[in-house]
């Protein structure tokens, strides 16, 4: 298993940092891998709610149904992920700050098949992966913010 943390500040109040992110349908927005992302489930977004994307990884697009498992709006956002490759699991938590709102990430990530092997690169790469998605989503809502 992989371990991948982080936090960002956004200049933006938690409850709108927290329904944006919560609509998964959002993140091909922010995330230049991210090229599809449908919600599979009906009703409104809580837990249980279910999305499949599609990912552009190593050159291939890879199929994820992402579930939410718990949801405490606007503070916690917790989900599963699974693919042919992995599953993830691990939550979002939103602080209000002075500053705006604090977004904190932990997830664990656990490679299947022969990528099991490669688990501390998996680990690397999304470590690294989560900070240019992380700041171009500040960017963004920050962006939209300052819109007349």
């Amino acid at each position: 298993m992989a371990r991948v943390e982080g936090e960002i500040v956004i200049v933006r109040p938690v409850e709108e940092v927290f329904d944006f992110v919560a609509d998964e349908r959002n993140e091909p927005r922010y995330n230049p891998r991210m090229v599809r992302a449908e919600q599979a489930s009906s009703g409104p977004i809580g837990a249980a709610t279910k999305f499949q994307t599609e990912l552009k990884t190593m050159g291939r697009l890879m199929s994820m149904t992402v579930e939410f498992t718990r949801i405490e709006r606007p503070c916690l956002l917790a989900s599963r992920t699974t693919s042919s490759m992995m599953e993830t699991k691990g939550s979002l938590t939103f602080e209000s700050v002075t500053a705006g709102t604090r977004m904190r990430w932990s997830w664990d990530v656990r490679p299947r098949g022969a990528l099991n092997l490669m688990t501390p690169v998996v680990g690397l790469l999304g470590r690294r992966q989560e900070r240019p998605i992380s700041s171009e989503l500040k960017r963004m809502l920050e962006a939209r913010a300052a819109e007349p």
